[in-house]
């Protein structure tokens, strides 16, 4: 046992020592490795060699001395004004009144000339009367004969229509599908209306700027000129219709609250609880950001569809409207029908509104669907609603079964309302529209004209045309009375005049060439909503495609200029209030990465006769100055004509729009034949032309200096593009290498809209240049689809009587090829060097393996690496542990930014997908109960309207699509995010450290490169930290509010200024008219063809 015992010992002690010699031997090889040294004044020596060839390359390349010396030369004869933005600001909201007063006119004219042509004409039921049909002009049949109302129509491509084919000597009609187009009284409208074309010329004679003008009636036709082809959407519908726009709404109706009760009793299953959901939506879409609203469903009890806003009203903007659509899809029938409870707990809601101050504080109404009322609901509207009557009750009877329809029409008659009977989805469009004529009565009997302005909103016909310059506007409306006296009690509205303002259009009276490289103007409404604004964001990318965000014109001033934290600009400018505020903001270029601290001044006045407030910031220090230059016009004719000089074709030099004849002309050609006294009647702006005639001059001796390179110097390859930019929007480009040759073929061309000069922005090497110290040159990467390269940028100024203006920004653009050859021959020790005290890699260098060289941005962005896939992206992703201490340092400092207009992925099923298919077997039979009822629905309920109506047709299918197929959507839905940015310390120029990563340890040093915005950051390759440290990432999070929070913002109401009108009440209304049922019964040929037709669709469908 002994001698057993002794050999396990022995064992055991062989196995210790060879462990020991494993450790031992395991913490010299540690010790080894740590041992790499990266001596911090060999980094500092290659970052100071390569600034100097760095600086010799831009300074050389770009002539940015040269320029800089040109402006010293002509410093005597300058002057540096100092703006006033409460000057400005009134000049330019002067500017804007009288635009959008020229507006107002032309469409005060159109409403007399139609109320004038409505007074003068007899109703002739027999009329025959061919028009222009947009959806059938030009059209052929199999004769080669022009089809009815489809005549020949000339068309011709119109560039102040943005290039659309139209014709400027006729308007022409659209007629919705759904709508009889030889309806006698769409004729006689029709007929009507004809006397609007010449007051439709003569407007566009008078003011060149207009865009459309039209007429929208109450029958459901529009009348648009210039006239246009209409084109219907992909199933082949004009499901347009005029009545359903936000201008013809605001026109015809005050602002409203609105309460929506909707049966979910069991007897509304099937069809009629998907009636029941679309004339929901379509109330919702009748509603807009002045009108308040919420969604009741009740059963044996009340159940508010979004219970946060339980017991109150909510702004019925885009925003909440989608929202409740969401809400109201999740709806589903049970148990049975009590309206008693639902009627008190709506008019318990409206009273309070009204008492407090709330809501709209004008109309209010309950709109009542059902498939009948049974109880006795009278005392209801005896506590809360008699004699007075100041809610109306719309009542809207679904489903074929009339058992209830008197009941349901006696609501609505004691209460001012009106009552309708939707037995079809065809059927709710038009019924829905009735309640808009009623709620003008009041204003129609007084005569009131209001003139409406809407929120920003996209033309979606134009959208699909593409005209994107034409895509964010407003419209200025105007409602259109009958003036006959025996029917002024009926107060009958014929429809609604108006015309379409570009937003773009109205924001180039205040020229950007006055607010700066940061500067801009912004319009807002009086609910704080943004009208425009350069960070506006209107569309995100949905896969390929660009969509309008479910928000975009609902973005409030506060969710953009979010430094407001106490909302002082916002509720002054809501208010209408004038003044002036100063703020310290976070602001971003180059796609939201690359933070600045700015400090801006606001300044704001209201915009007369409208509910706009404008706005304007200027940035203090450079942006708040300018110089201004004195050159004669045959010297600054010379140099503006020179081959390599641009301006900004967005910026308004000279009005070309005014007179047709000067279309065909871009701002430059405009603005050289008005210096040359070959269009005299151009409208220019002299200080701008005057300051461009001077850059002109200034910035000529460039051209000379580049040319001179290209002619005597052979150009160091990579080197491609000189430019230079002034605050006058004047531009010059050389481009030193061939459009074969260069990397970056895109840069500086049209298409290159964030390098240039624009309605929204100035070029982003400008903005970056001029925060930059004047003379440093600033580089950045570009990664442009795959395509990299590196541009230099700097600041010139000007100086005069101790104050200084910038003058403009120079650069130069390089390949990444130039700047790696430059940056590895100076980034490497000596061959010859004393490595014999040296433990570790030598000599070092940074094309070794054993070493990882990055030239990083003040931004912590990559310029140089030796993996060209990390160049342009942010250093933290590259080396977590790196950029972690350098934080930890101060070297680097986070900067948190956020936005409130992004749009975040929200995984979930579709919600008609809300019960799961059991079996097989309950597929088969939902799809047999599916085509047996809506055949069996077709045939009861069909009627003319409802053949040709889409609407139908699309549901059923969706329908069918949605409930039988389990697909989980990565939906995008508006958002709130944070994201980090990062801005280097200039202060610290050097840092070397060790980190230590498990078993091996990772020295690195970062050194300032001088007179630039780089960093040298050299790191020891071999030790891996990405176990440690994971990467540090700029991607952004979504804000995630608890429940109570979200409530609170969905429901909270800011300071907002009410319409200055009201119409919600009249003596002399005639509320007998509320509605009544109406049957069609189908000719005994109609009803075989129908049911043919129905069985062929349902078969394709």
């Amino acid at each position: 046992m002994s001698g057993l015992q002794s050999s396990r010992m022995k064992c055991r002690t062989a196995g210790m020592r060879n462990i020991l010699m494993i450790l031992v031997f395991l913490c010299l090889w540690i010790t080894a490795r740590a041992q790499t040294k990266i001596p911090p004044e060999t980094v500092q020596q290659w970052a100071s060699v390569f600034s100097v060839q760095l600086r010799e390359l831009t300074t050389k390349y770009s002539g940015s001395l040269l320029l800089q010396k040109k402006l010293k030369d002509v410093e005597s004869i300058i002057k540096i004004v100092e703006l006033e933005g409460v000057d400005l600001v009134k000049d330019y909201s002067d500017e804007i009144e009288r635009m959008l007063g020229s507006k107002m006119k032309s469409v005060k004219r159109l409403a007399e000339s139609a109320e004038d042509a409505d007074l003068y004409h007899e109703f002739n039921a027999t009329l025959q009367f061919d028009y222009y049909n947009s959806m059938l002009i030009n059209t052929m049949d199999e004769d080669g004969n022009y089809v009815e109302l489809g005549s020949e129509f000339l068309l011709e491509e119109n560039e102040h229509f943005n290039n659309l084919a139209v014709n400027t000597q006729q308007s022409n009609i659209q007629v919705p599908t759904n709508v009889y187009n030889k309806d006698p009284n769409i004729l006689n409208a029709i007929y009507n209306s004809e006397a609007l074309n010449d007051v439709f010329i003569n407007n566009f004679q008078k003011d060149p700027t207009l865009t459309w003008q039209y007429f929208g009636s109450s029958t459901g036709f529009f009348r648009i000129y210039p006239g246009i082809k209409w084109t219907p959407d992909s199933n082949g519908v004009a499901a347009f219709d005029c009545r359903n726009r936000n201008w013809y709404i605001q026109a015809a109706t005050s602002p409203k609250d609105i309460i929506i009760m909707v049966d979910i009793s069991g007897s509304m299953k099937g069809l009629k609880m998907t009636i029941a959901k679309h004339t929901i939506n379509t109330i919702l879409d009748t509603l807009g950001e002045n009108d308040f609203v919420n969604v009741i469903a009740y059963t044996d009890y009340v159940r508010y569809v979004e219970p946060c806003f339980k017991g109150t009203l909510v702004q019925a903007d885009l925003d909440n409207r989608e929202h409740f659509k969401l809400l109201v899809e999740e709806l589903h029938v049970k148990g049975e029908a009590k309206l008693k409870n639902a009627m008190k707990e709506s008019f318990k809601i409206l009273n309070e509104a009204r008492a407090n101050g709330q809501g709209s504080m004008c109309n209010q109404a309950i709109m009542l669907i059902t498939d009948g009322a049974m109880e006795d609901f009278e005392s209801v509207f005896e506590e809360f609603n008699w004699p007075e009557r100041r809610v109306r009750v719309f009542t809207y009877l679904i489903g074929r079964e009339m058992t209830f329809a008197q009941n349901t029409k006696w609501i609505a008659c004691n209460n001012k309302g009106y009552y309708t009977h939707i037995s079809t989805l065809a059927d709710v469009q038009e019924n829905v529209m009735e309640y808009l004529h009623v709620l003008s009565r009041p204003m129609v009997i007084n005569h009131d004209h209001d003139i409406i302005w809407t929120e920003a909103y996209m033309d979606t016909v134009l959208f699909t045309t593409k005209a994107q310059s034409l895509l964010l506007m407003t419209s200025v409306a105007m409602p259109v009375f009958s003036k006959k006296k025996e029917t002024l009690s009926h107060g009958i509205l014929l429809g609604v005049v108006g015309s379409d303002i570009p937003l773009m259009e109205v924001m180039k009276l205040a020229p950007r060439y006055m607010l700066g490289a940061h500067g801009y103007a912004f319009l807002i409404t009086n609910n704080g909503y943004i009208l425009a604004h350069p960070d506006l964001r209107p569309l995100y990318k949905d896969g390929k495609k660009l969509k309008p965000k479910p928000n975009y014109n609902s973005v409030d001033l506060s969710e953009v200029e979010w430094e407001d934290t106490d909302e002082k600009l916002r509720t002054a400018m809501v208010k209408g209030q004038t003044g002036a505020l100063t703020l310290n903001i976070r602001a971003s270029v180059d796609k939201g990465k690359r933070p600045l601290y700015l400090v801006n001044d606001y300044f704001h006045t209201n915009i007369d006769e409208t509910p706009f407030s404008f706005g304007m910031v200027l940035t203090k220090g450079h942006g708040s100055r300018i110089f201004m230059g004195n050159v004669s016009v045959e010297e600054g004719l010379h140099d503006l004509t020179s081959p390599d000089l641009f301006i900004a074709s967005e910026w308004t030099y000279c009005e070309t729009d005014i007179d047709p004849a000067h279309r065909k002309y871009t701002q430059l050609q405009a603005a050289i034949r008005y210096l040359l006294g070959k269009e005299p009647d151009l409208e220019c702006d002299e200080v701008l032309l005057q300051q461009t005639l001077f850059d002109a001059v200034v910035t000529a001796p460039l051209e000379a200096y580049w040319n001179a390179l290209m002619l005597n110097d052979r150009v160091e390859p990579g080197i491609e593009t000189a430019f230079l930019g002034t605050r006058a929007g004047l531009m010059r480009i050389m481009r030193y290498a061939g459009v074969e040759t260069r990397v970056a073929k895109k840069f500086l061309t049209p298409t290159d809209k964030d390098n240039l000069f624009t309605i929204d922005h100035f070029p982003l090497w400008y903005r970056l240049a001029v925060e930059n110290t004047p003379g440093s040159f600033y580089y950045y990467p570009t990664n442009d689809k795959g395509v990299k390269y590196v541009v230099a940028t700097t600041s010139v100024t000007v100086s005069s009587e101790g104050q200084t203006a910038m003058a403009g920004a120079i650069g130069v653009q390089m390949s990444l090829d130039l700047l790696e050859k430059r940056f590895w021959a100076i980034a490497k020790q000596p061959s010859d060097t004393d490595c014999s005290n040296i433990e570790g890699v030598c000599p070092l260098s940074c094309e070794s393996i054993d070493l990882s060289c990055y030239l990083v941005d003040n931004n912590g962005f990559i310029v140089l690496s030796k993996e060209r896939n990390e160049v342009g992206r942010f250093f933290g992703e590259v080396d977590g542990s790196v950029m972690a201490s350098l934080i930890r340092m101060e070297m680097f400092k986070k900067v948190s930014l956020f936005d409130y207009q992004a749009m975040c992925k929200n995984s979930h099923h579709h919600a008609s997908s809300a019960r799961p298919l059991l079996s097989p077997f309950y597929g088969i039979v939902a799809v047999i109960r599916w085509l047996f009822s809506n055949a069996l629905m077709f045939l009861l309920d069909f009627n003319l309207c409802g053949l040709w109506h889409s609407d139908y047709l699309v549901d059923a299918k969706a329908g069918y699509h949605t409930s039988h197929k389990q697909k989980k959507v990565e939906a995008l839905q508006p958002c709130d995010t944070a994201y980090p940015g990062f801005m280097y310390d200039p202060s610290i120029r050097e840092a070397n450290s060790i980190i230590k990563c498990g078993r091996c340890q990772k020295m690195f040093v970062v050194q300032q490169v001088p007179d630039s915005n780089l960093v040298l950051v050299v790191t020891q390759a071999d030790c891996d930290c990405s176990r440690q440290y994971g990467p540090i990432l700029l991607e952004p999070k979504e804000i995630k509010y608890i429940a109570t929070v979200k409530c609170n913002r969905m429901k909270s109401q800011k300071v907002r200024r009410r319409p200055e009108s009201c119409h919600a009440y009249h003596p002399k209304e005639d509320a007998k008219e509320c509605g009544g049922a109406t049957a069609i019964f189908p000719s005994l040929f109609l009803f075989p063809a129908s049911l043919l037709i129905s069985l062929v669709l349902h078969h394709w469908t």
